[in-house]
């Protein structure tokens, strides 16, 4: 998961909530219910075997004709262990809102397919990625995410924010779409902003997480990431879950040992360009500059990434492969 961002006050653009409000945009689902019929629950607890960690409950719930209506509101996530026509027919009447509807994916016995019905943007194409550990392909039909894009609300859940005016994201993940979509511009306050119906504003859900600047070697492996980052985090008297997004380099992006410790601690990943790591260079010499034309990228991004635009801790290099600095 990637995103990159303006460096208008910052330079920056991509945890988990539920789907109730309408000032959030849902984010990843955190309470799941596997609907199944009687038949298939084995297959419902081999789901719940391999998602039940990534998330704070997987119930299953066997099948009958009223269970959607029964349990509507009680879970972020329904998971349909069916057809497709049986969860769309028992569920359409139920549904109002998509910011306040819960997602719904169907995946069929053979776990061949999962697929997100209601709230691709809410948790539903989240869940469908998941169960592809299973082998299950998601086949995800939101527009962005279909042409290979990352939707708003995709980059509001890196950035561990939710969106304040939904009806904005018709429009700017249109413009995701066509490519049209600038970085995400970062404010930081006090602070007036006058914006459109074709603005999505992004809102921090927390104030006081760090930022993981972080350089690699190529072909870095996701081990050696995590352990530099638990070092790192270590030292402050800090784990995982204070950590708001990881931030690095553009010329990083598709670095697969550093994506997937970045999902490992349920983080996005942050892609600052080289212009804006330049406005926000950092205080420890670096190499790179002069090999590749880089400021060294580590304590630039976190820099650039935190609130403060400050270092909680200047750049360490671990096992010669990953260097780390925290940004606040």
């Amino acid at each position: 998961m990637s995103t990159e961002t303006d460096d208008n006050d910052t330079g920056n653009e991509e945890s988990s909530g539920h789907c109730s409000t309408p000032d959030s945009d849902g984010e990843v689902a955190e309470e799941i219910a596997i609907i199944s019929f009687e038949r298939k629950l084995d297959t419902a607890r081999e789901i719940e075997a391999e998602i039940g960690d990534d998330y704070e409950s997987v119930d299953i719930v066997e099948y009958h004709g009223d269970v959607f209506e029964e349990y509507w509101g009680e879970y972020d996530c329904f998971v349909g262990l069916m057809a497709s026509g049986i969860a769309m027919r028992k569920t359409a009447p139920l549904l109002d809102d998509k910011w306040d509807d819960p997602a719904i994916v169907v995946i069929d016995e053979a776990l061949t397919w999962a697929i997100p019905i209601t709230g691709g943007h809410h948790g539903a194409n989240q869940v469908a990625n998941d169960l592809a550990r299973l082998g299950a392909v998601p086949a995800m039909t939101t527009a962005s995410e279909a042409a290979g894009k990352q939707g708003v609300e995709s980059k509001a859940k890196a950035l561990d924010t939710h969106v304040v005016n939904g009806d904005s994201t018709v429009a700017t993940n249109l413009a995701v779409l066509n490519e049209e979509l600038a970085p995400v511009a970062r404010l930081d306050g006090p602070k007036a902003v006058l914006v459109g119906d074709d603005v999505t504003v992004l809102k921090r859900n927390e104030d006081d997480g760090v930022v993981l600047g972080t350089g690699t070697v190529s072909g870095v492996d996701t081990q050696q990431v995590l352990d530099a980052w638990d070092a790192a985090l270590d030292d402050l008297d800090l784990d995982r879950s204070d950590v708001d997004f990881v931030a690095t380099g553009t010329r990083k992006e598709g670095e697969d040992g550093l994506y997937e410790a970045a999902q490992e601690i349920g983080a996005g990943v942050v892609l600052f360009e080289k212009e804006t790591l330049e406005t926000f260079e950092g205080p420890s010499p670096s190499r790179s500059k002069e090999l590749i034309g880089w400021p060294g990228i580590a304590e630039a991004s976190a820099i650039a990434g935190g609130r403060e635009h400050d270092l909680a801790r200047e750049k360490e290099r671990f096992d010669d492969a990953v260097t780390v600095a925290v940004g606040r």
